[in-house]
């Protein structure tokens, strides 16, 4: 019995790449952004121009303004991009560079005009898309651009394998339901960029036998009978007009769209996407993005200036990889002193952890030693003064070591507070403790005059109260107290009394 598979299989992204047929891996993909400041209707062209190179592109790539090129050519590897189009816009003009990864060449055009897909679409009368077109890499068709000149051969070449080749032996018709058309003007030197989706209707069919096949459903309402609508006369406009008999071809396939099976007769029929721009190319580099210049359109240099340039091109490289190497040294450095640093300290700490505890102790006793050493000569120097002052010798326990300390009455350690016990635990303390004490406390209560409880017996009164409190004074317990010992003999407090007499006077 087989190894059952769990999730973790199903979603590794290892076991996908490998299931990818070679001839998507091996296809040419691309990466569109724009850089710098760029007005609204220039993104919306990136946009437009990733709807063009879809599949093989990244349609939502999300670039910032602290991404720099470095970063795209980091993941472009794994990614198996091979070119990438930015578009950049400066006060002199709008411009798009498009480059081979990684290591070039960069072809810089600039654009003259440029129209959106929206408006593209808008603009027309039958407006026909389908997104089940954009599933498919578009045709490339180039025109005019067998001109004389290397820069032409690099720029068709370029275009070329911006889009994966097909092999005719092995295509399908039905995959291929876009073209994008490039013709080069060379009186203008400018190149039309269009952008179409290919369709094809059948051909030799009245109007309605047509609106059937194609599946759409036919108006009869003027109609008496079904065999009329067929064989009414004058079912073409005048805005209508027939098929051009070179745009008939005899399909050796069957295509997606209905009336078009194989070995029929139907007309090729182009409707516009979008978007449309005029180009002309300026600058071909030899690097990426920088490098020697190839071709110029505006500036021409003469050997000397090129070589010149090349000269410092050159010391420029060499000074480059000197301050690297440099770099590269420094980071070394570094690295290795900050690791002689770390072996000093854990041998340190190794060190440490191996003293024994005996050598720690006798550490101890050597400092208390010294301590009892210095305390003995300061009693040594105290005698002395009083010899020489005095004249005689002095007591035994004037300068030794108990004359000095003080101890408390009750033989306590001196230097620490007493701990203060709650109440609770007072009265606990108080149960335990001897009965001869108690003893002692009851005589001292009857030799004061004082009760069982403690309290102070008056004489005046048999019951243990005085005479003025019976004259209409509180006792002596419940009177309220001041600061200073006072009683205050008014319920109201002093704040409350001069609020009252305020109001009084009010």
């Amino acid at each position: 019995m087989g190894k059952r598979k769990g999730r973790c299989s199903k979603k590794n992204p290892a076991s996908k790449q490998a299931l990818e047929p070679e001839h998507l891996v091996k296809a040419p993909h691309s990466f569109v952004i724009h850089r710098g400041n760029c007005s609204k209707d220039l993104i919306d062209l990136t946009k437009d121009f990733r709807k063009v190179m879809e599949p093989f592109t990244a349609s939502q790539l999300k670039e910032r303004k602290k991404n720099t090129l470095k970063d795209f050519l980091s993941v472009s590897g794994f990614l198996h991009v091979s070119h990438m189009i930015v578009f950049t816009e400066t006060e002199l003009g709008t411009y798009m560079r498009l480059a081979r990864l990684p290591r070039g060449p960069t072809l810089t055009f600039r654009i003259h005009n440029y129209g959106l897909a929206r408006d593209v679409i808008s603009s027309l009368k039958k407006q026909y898309v389908i997104m089940k077109a954009f599933q498919n890499a578009p045709l490339i068709v180039l025109n005019s651009f067998s001109g004389e000149g290397m820069h032409m051969k690099l720029m068709a070449t370029m275009f070329q394998n911006m889009f994966p080749t097909i092999n005719i032996t092995t295509v399908k018709l039905k995959n291929i339901r876009r073209c994008v058309l490039m013709n080069y003007n060379p009186n203008t030197k400018l190149i039309d960029f269009r952008h179409y989706v290919i369709r094809a209707t059948p051909v030799g069919l009245n109007k309605g036998t047509k609106k059937v096949v194609q599946g759409k459903i036919p108006n009869l309402n003027r109609c008496k009978d079904m065999s009329e609508f067929f064989d009414k006369a004058g079912q073409l406009s005048e805005s209508e007009f027939e098929e051009d008999p070179q745009a008939q071809v005899l399909l050796p396939q069957s295509l997606a769209s209905r009336g078009a099976t194989a070995d029929s007769k139907s007309a090729v029929k182009l409707y516009e996407l979008g978007p449309r721009i005029n180009m002309q190319l300026i600058k071909i580099e030899d690097g990426l993005m920088d490098g020697e210049v190839l071709f110029h359109e505006l500036i021409e240099k003469s050997e000397e200036e090129k070589a010149l340039i090349k000269k410092r091109r050159e010391e420029k490289k060499r000074l480059k990889e000197k301050r690297k190497s440099q770099q590269e040294e420094n980071v070394k450095k570094k690295l290795r002193v900050k690791e002689e640093l770390k072996q000093k300290s854990l041998e340190g700490i190794k060190i440490k952890k191996e003293m024994t505890e005996s050598q720690r102790l006798m550490e101890l006793a050597a400092v208390e030693s010294q301590n009892v050493g210095d305390m003995e000569q300061d009693d040594e120097d105290d005698a002395d003064y009083y010899r020489r002052e005095v004249g005689a010798e002095p007591e035994q326990d004037l300068f030794s070591e108990n004359s000095r300390k003080r101890r408390a009455d009750d033989n306590s350690v001196r230097g620490f507070k007493k701990m203060r016990l709650d109440k609770k635990l007072k009265k606990k303390f108080q149960k335990n403790q001897e009965p001869d004490k108690k003893v002692n406390k009851k005589n001292q209560n009857e030799r004061f005059g004082k009760n069982q409880d403690g309290k102070k017996k008056f004489r005046n009164q048999p019951d243990g109260r005085n005479n003025k409190a019976s004259k209409g004074q509180k006792p002596f317990s419940n009177q309220k107290k001041v600061f200073g010992g006072k009683i205050n003999k008014n319920k109201m407090g002093r704040s409350r009394e001069g609020k009252s007499k305020g109001k009084s006077r009010k």
